[in-house]
């Protein structure tokens, strides 16, 4: 599975923040530490603040801790907003969930049935995995 910058931008700042919620980090240090765009990064904080993944801390000395329950929050949470993973039947009838497909066939029916159970084991993978996992992978 490919992962968007912004998927993996908020993986990496999840990372790093929930190493130590007590610890305050600025986007930069995370930016500098994964070779990111800080501008991109700012992006996926906020959408990790507006989240309640995260606390952002504005002024001078501001950064971002985490916030959540490292036990609880699943990397399906987070990755699911910023990719498109959910199992979509309705899509994989009309062109076999195939994306640039016209017309329906016994083949583009049979891929879109594949890719839609390849985005239904993805899912339950990321569900299955919670940050307190990912961290111990990490190590």
């Amino acid at each position: 599975m490919k992962l968007q910058q912004a998927t993996r931008c908020a993986l990496f700042a999840v990372f790093e923040l929930a190493r130590d919620p007590a610890r305050q980090l600025a986007a930069a240090e995370i930016a500098d530490k994964y070779d990111l765009s800080v501008n991109h990064l700012a992006k996926v904080l906020r959408e990790l603040s507006r989240a309640k993944i995260i606390n952002s801390v504005r002024g001078a000395g501001g950064g971002y801790t985490f916030a959540a329950n490292p036990k609880r929050l699943t990397l399906y949470e987070i990755v699911s907003r910023f990719e498109d993973i959910h199992p979509d039947e309705a899509e994989a009838g009309a062109s076999g969930g195939v994306t640039g497909v016209t017309g329906v066939t016994d083949a583009t029916r049979a891929l879109g049935r594949v890719l839609t159970e390849i985005d239904g084991i993805t899912a339950s993978t990321l569900k299955s995995i919670s940050v307190a996992t990912f961290l111990k992978l990490g190590r």
